[in-house]
């Protein structure tokens, strides 16, 4: 009988020591899932704040290019403005001709 105890004994030590490599395998495998978990989200949040900064610059060239245009055109909208004679006689005239019409009207 002591054989038959001898071979318990064993097989549970056997036992004890397999759940003993899952458990550590289990671990082992957490960790890299972790680790992997973490080198994709660190890659993803660089090439996500790399594209916003490349579309960021792209947005203020545009910006800058609207500007530039805009005022161009205020400008020459002024120049056209400050070369334009105002003829004060023809615009009594016309200021007159108006009130003194919607008058009889």
């Amino acid at each position: 009988m002591i054989m038959a105890n001898e071979v318990l004994d064993h097989l549970l030590k056997v036992e004890s020591d397999a759940a003993a490599m899952v458990s550590g395998a289990q671990a082992e495998a957490d960790r890299r899932i972790r680790e992997n978990e973490e080198n994709n989200r660190t890659g993803w949040e660089e090439r996500f704040k790399a594209e916003i900064h490349t579309r960021e610059a792209v947005l203020e060239n545009e910006k800058e290019k609207v500007k530039q245009k805009y005022n161009e055109a205020l400008e020459e909208y002024r120049r056209e403005i400050s070369a334009h004679k105002t003829d004060v006689k023809k615009f009594c005239d016309l200021v007159n001709s108006i009130l003194i019409n919607n008058g009889d009207g």
